[in-house]
């Protein structure tokens, strides 16, 4: 039975659902640029007049993808951003209309208003879409360039003769690792990352790129961290409250790390953060469980296979008192600004959808 609702969810919302659930669209960098791509579409091409009406829309489709796709967090991430977007112009664009008609009551409005607060984004603006439009597209150069501006800090936190300890494979600790090759000597310690396994892809990836990297066991995590200077790790996900949603094992890094009072630095693309906390009682719906298949148990052993049972987490969860500092995009935060940045990127109002 088709819901009302249903019909109103947009095409470009439903292909996108099939093509992440399917794998077609994996990964979280690409899944954010794809559900950009759906919204913008959205505003550019779906019949609206009001911002009201707008907003409406984006959150009925916005939460469509979000149950379709419940554990990549950063779809809600990019329908708040979306969200966040259109308040902030229409707000501009609302005030600049009352700039034109009357100076002194919009001097009269600023000295008095708070916020958006109060506002029912029911007035026409009509340059509103061309505003949405063009403010989106400098987010998706944003978005472009989030990796790139994370890389170049490779130098401020990666020092000379270090040992850096890090697990499994990440794509942007890979390429911070090599920017900071260029003008530092140092080397990694890999931990493999079972069940999975992407550390021996990361260790020689970066063994090509000419970096002394140790391929050890995930047992040897805790001998190894006593020669360590610092850990650095990607993430999944970043709840509000600065804990991680990463992959399995880091929580194990994190607290031999702390043990040998070494610091946990974390990757942090803004897109990751999540104004969302984590229940108890909401473990279920944070992890996922996959065949292991994908780790270290062979199609060969069908013996050992048929008489097993294996629990295989895809994501650990990490406490914000075992993370240190937070690298993004914008520079270096604690866990304790986490606050900040989600009142920067998101309106209250829109953290829950």
């Amino acid at each position: 039975m088709v819901s009302l609702a249903d019909d109103k969810i947009h095409e470009s919302v439903l292909n996108l659902a099939k093509s992440i659930n399917y794998g077609d669209t994996k990964g979280t960098y690409e899944i954010v640029v794809a559900t950009v791509d759906v919204l913008k579409d959205i505003i550019t091409n779906t019949k609206w007049s009001r911002a009201k009406n707008l907003m409406d829309t984006i959150i009925l489709n916005g939460k469509h993808l979000i149950e379709a796709a419940p554990l990549e967090a950063s779809i809600g991430n990019m329908v708040r951003r979306i969200l966040q977007i259109i308040r902030e112009e229409y707000s501009l664009e609302l005030k600049n209309k009352t700039d034109e008609n009357d100076p002194q009551e919009s001097l009269h409005k600023i000295l008095t208003s708070e916020g958006d607060q109060n506002m029912d984004f029911m007035k026409i603006v009509p340059s509103l879409k061309s505003a949405l439009l063009e403010h989106i597209n400098e987010f998706e150069t944003e978005l472009e360039t989030c990796a790139e501006n994370i890389t170049q800090q490779a130098s401020e936190h990666i020092h000379s003769n270090e040992i850096i300890m890090t697990l499994g494979r990440s794509r942007s600790v890979e390429q911070f690792f090599k920017k900071a090759a260029e003008t530092r000597t140092f080397e990694v310690i890999v931990a493999e990352g079972a069940p999975f396994l992407d550390g021996h892809e990361m260790a020689a990836n970066l063994s090509k790129a000419c970096i002394k990297t140790t391929l050890i066991s995930d047992v040897a995590i805790f001998a190894m961290m006593s020669r360590v200077n610092k850990v650095i790790i990607g993430t999944h996900t970043v709840m509000a409250n600065g804990g991680l949603r990463a992959l399995t094992g880091s929580h194990t890094v994190a607290q031999a790390a702390k043990h040998y009072s070494v610091p946990v630095m974390v990757l942090l693309p803004l897109y990751k953060l999540s104004p969302l906390y984590l229940c108890l009682y909401e473990q279920h719906a944070f992890n996922k469980h996959v065949s292991p298949l994908q780790g270290v148990i062979s199609t060969n052993n069908t013996a050992v296979m048929e008489n097993s049972q294996s629990y295989n987490p895809v994501f650990d969860y990490v406490p914000p008192d075992l993370v240190t500092l937070f690298i993004s995009n914008t520079g270096g935060n604690a866990p304790s600004y986490i606050y900040r940045l989600l009142g920067e990127l998101y309106h209250r109002d829109d953290y829950e959808l």
